[in-house]
């Protein structure tokens, strides 16, 4: 396993799922559950820097010629304008 640093969005969501299958099946100790979920929780966290940090990159892209963000990325919808 790459250190979790080097690990990209999808390879670090594949984990987390892996770590909530394993958590939910049976025969764990509870050391063992303890150091999966924190485990999960530092693949949670590294989840969420790399959606912001492709989402500050999208809003780079989508700065118009006067500085400002031409859409909501926040805004629910099919993505579609």
């Amino acid at each position: 396993m790459s250190a979790t640093g080097e690990l990209k969005f999808e390879e670090a969501l594949q984990q987390l799922e892996n770590i909530v299958r394993a958590l939910e099946g049976e025969g764990l100790t509870l050391e063992e559950s303890l150091s999966y979920y924190q485990e999960g929780i530092k693949m949670v966290q590294l989840c969420r820097q790399r959606l912001q940090e492709v989402e500050g990159k999208l809003q780079v892209l989508l700065l118009d010629e006067d500085d400002t963000v031409t859409r909501d990325l926040n805004r629910p919808g099919d993505g579609h304008e």
